[in-house]
């Protein structure tokens, strides 16, 4: 769609709705950006445009703005089924997210990934491989790097790979990447998506617009993707931590390879890679098959690899101090990620859990102690919910905490020598932090501060 001289109104003055109005500005496109939080002062939300122009409205809405708007754009954080993008949908003015209106003026390749867990390691992963073969690749999207805001830097032959999340899923039209991949759906963001069919479907608009030309990677061992594969527009390749399968990347005792299905390749040794576990193996996996079919040479795929250090935030180490070891795995914001980090741990373990609470149930997160967690502090808004899940499985030893310095204290008396200490919380961040990088963050400082 042309913007220029069109009439755009964006919701939400956060990163994503500032990024979006600097690239609409650039588009030649005139500017409304919308807070409902009749908090927020004009002066702020001016300050953060940086000199770009947008008309700012806080509050309640004119009653005619429909009838001005020729856009709706809307941060990730805003709900597709809300009254006013219901408002604006009646009037049949489009909607688009931030992914939409960046890829309309993405100019190269893009490589697109998704899943409920394990998505920025293995879109960092990805990132780190094609920029070994192309300097012109721009790694964006929930990673934390703004699409609208490298998108003018693309070229004809240049690559974006992009992390989405189910909430920038919600909103994309015509966005298609040449590869894409699903990694695995497992319930989360229940509390927006209200249903599992409504969050698989919405994780599964990824491949909307790809054709049997382009490639769409899926996760052989999660059940709703091997299902959606028989049905899935695109050319499917898997991967799998378990089998063998027809073309794809898997795991086989120690090692990973890949198959076309005609020949069989060794790609590498798990214990040429500086990531640890089961899941780690799955993204690596998923990474290989997505860089193959965007025609990156072998050997710079597993040069990469073996090269690439675990990201921020995910099973990250932080310290040794007197004897017990720290792990920061603030992006463990489902109980399915945080029982991945669980399960990696091998020293008796003091977890840290409890966070905002988005519907999801602490079963699998509970049952994972076994043999691994000693103690459980728990913080936020789920930790009565948590401590309720772990008197059902006979887990007592839990204590509960009023902010993250005193979790870290409470930790520190607790361990002896040996032992680790786990930041993985199974929940969101929000409420308490702005998002899990400032509670990661706080962790590790109050840690090194011991």
């Amino acid at each position: 769609m042309e913007l220029n001289n069109k009439k755009v109104m964006v919701v939400g003055t956060g990163i994503s709705g500032i990024g979006a109005i600097d690239l609409l500005n650039k588009a030649g496109a005139d500017c409304i950006i919308y807070d409902g939080n009749e908090k927020l002062s004009r002066e702020d939300i001016s300050k953060k445009l940086k000199g770009n122009k947008a008309e700012i409205i806080i509050g309640k809405l004119p009653e005619d703005i429909t009838n001005q708007v020729d856009l709706l754009v809307i941060s990730p954080g805003v709900p597709v089924d809300s009254p006013i993008v219901e408002q604006f949908k009646k009037a049949e003015v489009p909607v688009w997210g931030e992914i939409e209106l960046a890829y309309n003026y993405d100019k190269g390749r893009i490589i697109a990934i998704t899943g409920t867990n394990g998505k920025t390691t293995t879109t960092a992963l990805v990132g780190q491989i094609v920029k070994a073969y192309n300097e012109k690749t721009f790694v964006v999207g929930n990673i934390g790097n703004s699409y609208t805001g490298e998108v003018l830097n693309t070229s004809n032959d240049s690559y974006t790979v992009a992390e989405i999340s189910s909430f920038q899923l919600e909103t994309i039209h015509k966005f298609h990447p040449v590869v894409s991949a699903i990694l695995n759906i497992t319930p989360d963001h229940l509390n927006r998506h209200h249903t599992m069919e409504c969050y698989s479907k919405t994780k599964e608009n990824i491949s909307m617009n790809q054709t049997k030309d382009d490639v769409c990677v899926l996760n052989m061992e999660d059940e709703e993707l091997y299902r959606f594969g028989s049905e899935c527009p695109a050319k499917v390749v898997w991967f799998s931590s378990k089998r063998k399968p027809e073309i794809g990347a898997y795991v086989q005792g120690d090692d990973i390879r890949y198959t076309d299905g005609t020949t069989d390749e060794l790609m590498l040794n798990v214990h040429d890679m500086n990531l640890l576990g089961t899941h780690n193996y799955e993204n690596v996996c998923a990474a290989i098959a997505m860089t193959k079919a965007a025609g990156i040479p072998d050997d710079i795929i597993v040069q990469q690899v073996k090269k690439f250090k675990a990201v921020e935030h995910r099973i990250e180490y932080v310290a040794t101090k007197n004897d017990v070891w720290y792990y920061n795995d603030s992006k463990g914001t489902n109980p399915e990620a945080s029982v991945k980090a669980i399960e990696a741990m091998v020293r008796p373990t003091i977890l840290i859990g409890g966070g905002y609470d988005k519907g999801s149930e602490f079963d699998m997160y509970v049952k994972a102690f076994k043999g691994k967690v000693k103690k459980l502090v728990l913080i936020g808004q789920t930790a009565n919910k948590i401590a309720q899940t772990c008197d059902k499985y006979g887990f007592k030893d839990y204590v509960f905490a009023n902010d993250l310095k005193e979790v870290v204290d409470i930790c520190a008396a607790s361990a002896d020598k040996g032992d680790a200490v786990l930041l993985s919380p199974a929940c969101a961040s929000w409420g308490m932090f702005d998002n899990y990088e400032q509670r990661g963050d706080m962790f590790k400082q109050y840690v090194n501060e011991l």
